[in-house]
């Protein structure tokens, strides 16, 4: 059998610089690899035509590629969330939809978020940059706080959360946690108090979001939530950016109502843009950090996610069934 008698698998978008994990893979199975760096649904729509399976990283697939794509059979995400998917659009479709379970970065994520809340909280970027500039003073992070005795709030407790609970324990710091979706008893088991979002937000001093993107948690960090947390509070996100609004958050910061801000993802990721240029605020603000969506990555990790993703499709165009199904197929 050649390697086109299958017919094609179409990597719509990815940043990992070659596709020769995919291409061992896809190649191997019988199939052929199309590379594209798609930057719109459109250009998804005038390159996949003919494919049977789609791979994206940021590259948005909604109804209309759908549509127009009807050999389409299976689209599998690089990563955990699925938000630039139309699932339910994709199941009507009969499309089979699959991502990565998040213990292929679980130890990654978690070791970025406590790294963020270091820095931040130790003020480690302000003090570097004003150390580089010829400023040798410990008052340039005025004021510092102890982490022993303050609360270090989680919202969401699944698998990375209870990891960051894990490695923020030996600093001494008070663990609480709000999940409406995880039992109150596996929370308290790992010695995290469970509260309300309300006691959350007002009552953290160092505050991680950990939870998935939904219509509920779209923009939950406005101006309204962001105004009733402490002034000195710390804000981790190394969830999906969207969770935060960012002009509500730049203004915050600017105006000091909490104290700094640690970010893996910007409310619009500049990875989905074309022509992206650094001028969102946040970027200019010094109490803010922000890291370019890294949280995920270490060689391993990224060996891992890209076998996924190809094996996914693979497996869906060979009759089988995926290993980690994001919907329900006929």
């Amino acid at each position: 059998m050649t390697h086109t008698d299958r017919g094609t698998i179409m990597i719509a978008d990815s940043d990992f610089g070659d596709a020769d994990i995919e291409r061992a893979i896809i190649e191997e199975a019988g199939f052929a690899l199309d590379v594209r760096q798609c930057k719109s649904e459109e250009e998804v729509i005038r390159y996949g035509r003919g494919a049977g399976g789609i791979l994206t990283q940021y590259a948005h697939i909604g109804a209309a590629a759908m549509d127009q794509l009807p050999d389409v059979r299976v689209i599998a995400r690089y990563g955990t969330g699925v938000d630039i998917v139309d699932v339910d659009a994709a199941t009507r479709h009969g499309i089979q939809v699959t991502n990565a379970p998040n213990d292929w970065c679980a130890e990654e994520v978690a070791d970025h978020a406590i790294a963020l809340w270091l820095c931040a909280a130790r003020k480690i970027n302000e003090y570097d940059t004003a150390t580089r500039a010829g400023e040798w003073q410990w008052q340039t992070g005025e004021p510092i706080w102890r982490l022993r005795g303050r609360v270090f709030g989680i919202l969401g407790f699944g698998a990375i959360a209870e990891l960051i609970a894990e490695r923020a324990r030996p600093f001494g710091v008070e663990l609480r946690s709000h999940d409406p979706f995880v039992a109150e008893e596996r929370v308290r088991a790992a010695g995290v108090r469970p509260v309300s979002f309300d006691t959350l937000v007002e009552e953290s001093d160092y505050l991680v979001i950990q939870a998935p993107l939904t219509r509920d948690t779209h923009h939950l960090f406005d101006r309204a939530t962001l105004a009733r947390m402490k002034p000195s509070a710390v804000l981790v996100n190394t969830a999906r950016g969207p969770i935060v609004e960012d002009a509500a958050l730049a203004d915050a910061l600017a105006h000091r109502t909490i104290a700094a801000a640690a970010l893996d993802d910007l409310e619009e990721e500049p990875a989905k843009q074309r022509d992206w240029r650094p001028d969102n605020r946040l970027l200019q603000l010094p109490n803010a950090i922000v890291t370019p969506h890294a949280a995920y990555y270490s060689e391993q990790s990224l060996r891992t996610v890209r076998a996924v993703a190809a094996e996914e499709a693979v497996r869906v165009l060979t009759g089988r069934r995926p290993q980690s199904p994001v919907n329900t197929v006929g």
